[in-house]
């Protein structure tokens, strides 16, 4: 486990969810500063519906802009992105994002995976990937991509997440950096973005 004095400079933070995950990232990112630099980028299953209403939900309830991540976008600084349902969701090595239509991974589309996958390859060490409460096995290979490249990996205690599956799957496949409550996992976000400042 690495201390917060010895993290790499963080650039982004992605964070995948499922079954259980609107409250888990409303007790996460509730708790974040207006004026927090971090960019956030946020897949949040969700059924096949033509529109979302996470953006607005969250908007009313943390303090960093929250928009839906749009095709060709660039990702700035302090903001709060959902991907649309639908589609997934990729970073660009120019650190825009990109929706395709490809495929369903693990019966989703948007898929965490994707999301944590190509993160990485954008931000390398630079990126903290948290994976959250869910009933399927996305993001656990996500989440080894972001290892491998040098990013910090967080992964909720299983015990306290309302549904463990999601977790559990990545702790088969290696060990995160950091095993946290949601209460943890907020203050951590808090401490990444003070040591980026």
């Amino acid at each position: 486990m690495s201390s917060a004095t010895d993290l790499t400079a963080i650039e982004a933070i992605v964070i995948g969810a499922s079954a259980g995950g609107v409250e888990a990232l409303l007790s996460i990112l509730g708790t974040l500063r207006e004026g927090f630099t971090l960019p956030i980028i946020v897949v949040l299953h969700l059924p096949d519906q033509r529109c979302s209403h996470l953006a607005e939900v969250f908007a009313r309830r943390v303090a960093l802009p929250v928009i839906e991540a749009c095709d060709k976008t660039p990702v700035d600084a302090g903001t709060l992105y959902f991907a649309a349902p639908g589609y997934h969701l990729s970073v660009e090595q120019d650190r825009s994002f990109s929706l395709s239509l490809e495929p369903r991974l693990h019966h989703s589309r948007p898929a965490i995976d994707y999301l944590f996958e190509s993160a990485s390859d954008a931000y390398g060490a630079h990126l903290a990937a948290v994976l959250l409460t869910g009933a399927n096995r996305d993001g656990a290979r996500g989440l080894t991509h972001v290892k491998q490249q040098g990013g910090l990996t967080i992964v909720q205690d299983p015990q306290e997440a309302q549904v463990a599956t999601m977790p559990q799957a990545a702790l088969a496949m290696h060990l995160p950096d950091h095993i946290l409550p949601i209460r943890g996992i907020g203050r951590l976000l808090v401490e990444l973005e003070r040591i980026a400042c």
